[in-house]
């Protein structure tokens, strides 16, 4: 059930990229979809999405691998004195 339930955490950002880019390519050719008035509109929804979900999709997979020191000495995280 953990796994059914992170695939679908995961599954929900992937979306989102798939619809910015979707976006930005009905922009790039001109064609306005419905909720939209305006293609800068659309242009700016299609970055903002693609960016959230490939930001999201980006920091959880540089997290497992953190968890599993499979990352470089340098994307490690600081030690924290107590």
């Amino acid at each position: 059930m953990a796994r059914f339930f992170a695939f679908i955490v995961l599954l929900v950002p992937i979306l989102m990229t798939a619809g910015g880019i979707k976006l930005i390519r009905d922009t790039i050719f001109s064609r306005i979809v419905e909720p939209f008035p305006f293609l800068w509109l659309q242009f700016i929804v299609g970055v903002l999405l693609f960016l959230i979900g490939f930001l999201f999709l980006a920091g959880f997979l540089l997290n497992r691998d953190r968890k599993q020191g499979k990352v470089a000495p340098r994307f490690m995280n600081p030690k924290v004195k107590e």
